[in-house]
């Protein structure tokens, strides 16, 4: 018997490799996703610019950007951005001015996908083998309602599946989401939506505002990217990495003893020569 639905993940058309340099942009939950990253060694930028929720605050973030990063992340939260009425312009965040200055609007699905593409094109243009992952949060906006908080993710995933399939072009399967595979995709859609409201669809994986995912929820949206998008190199270097990780975190109950800090002398060191190992690994790929 089937006592869950399990959300299939197509395989991108590229690997993560250990140490990589990487780019995160997008709503809160690339913060999630790229600071864990960050706590497994990956050379990880995580929304220089603050967090991002709209596709054209995203485009905003990538061309002020000065990195080269050869994956990048970006997650949709929602197409609802807001205009200063003075110049028509729409800002990224609106710093606590007084509401009246701005105008809420709602992005279409030609607007979110257009907005994607631009930004697409500007990291291709600085670096022509990136690889562009998408993704769109699973955090549900309360302030919205809870029906144009659907509305609002529906329109992201069309624009999503609009621009997987032109960019690549690639024909749709039979899977939502899911693109025949080639040896030049350069986008690719990563299904955490699709995971947390149809595979982990019970409280216990959010927060107790029961909107964000819980840590929990993150941890197996980093294992099914663990397997699904990391090298076998990669995922050597992670199950050599947790020990070393585990010990650097252990809080011992007398620090300055003569024994703990040996120990912590020689981890260290352990942890240096693997991440150089690694890292030149990754580098010369």
């Amino acid at each position: 018997m089937e006592f869950r639905t399990v959300v299939d993940i197509p395989k991108p058309g590229f690997q993560i490799e250990p140490c990589e340099e990487m780019l995160f942009v997008g709503s809160c939950f690339a913060d999630s996703i790229g600071q864990r990253f960050r706590e497994e060694q990956f050379r990880a930028t995580v929304n220089p610019y603050g967090v991002m929720y709209n596709p054209a605050s995203i485009l905003h973030t990538v061309e002020r950007f000065e990195g080269n990063p050869r994956v990048v992340f970006l997650t949709l939260g929602t197409n609802h951005v807001y205009r200063l009425r003075e110049t028509g312009e729409i800002v990224d965040n609106c710093q606590k001015r007084p509401a009246a200055l701005f105008r809420e609007e709602q992005l279409t699905v030609d607007e979110c996908a257009d907005y994607l593409r631009r930004t697409v094109e500007v990291l291709r243009s600085r670096r022509p083998d990136v690889q562009v992952v998408l993704t769109v949060s699973p955090i549900r906006y309360r302030k919205y309602g809870y029906h144009e908080s659907q509305l609002s993710k529906a329109t992201l995933l069309l624009a999503v599946e609009k621009v997987c399939s032109g960019l690549n072009g690639l024909t749709r399967t039979s899977q939502p989401h899911e693109f025949r595979e080639s040896p030049c995709m350069s986008v690719a859609y990563f299904p955490a939506y699709e995971i947390v409201l149809d595979e982990l669809r019970d409280y216990r994986f959010y927060r107790d505002d029961m909107l964000h995912p819980s840590s929990q929820a993150v941890e197996y949206i980093w294992q099914q990217l663990v397997e699904y998008y990391f090298s076998p190199v990669a995922r050597q270097f992670l199950s050599e990495w947790a020990p070393l990780k585990a010990a650097l975190a252990h809080r011992p109950f007398n620090p300055d003893s003569e024994d703990y800090l040996t120990f912590i002398t020689a981890t260290k060191a352990k942890a240096e020569a693997l991440l150089e190992y690694y890292g030149s690994r990754s580098h010369s790929d």
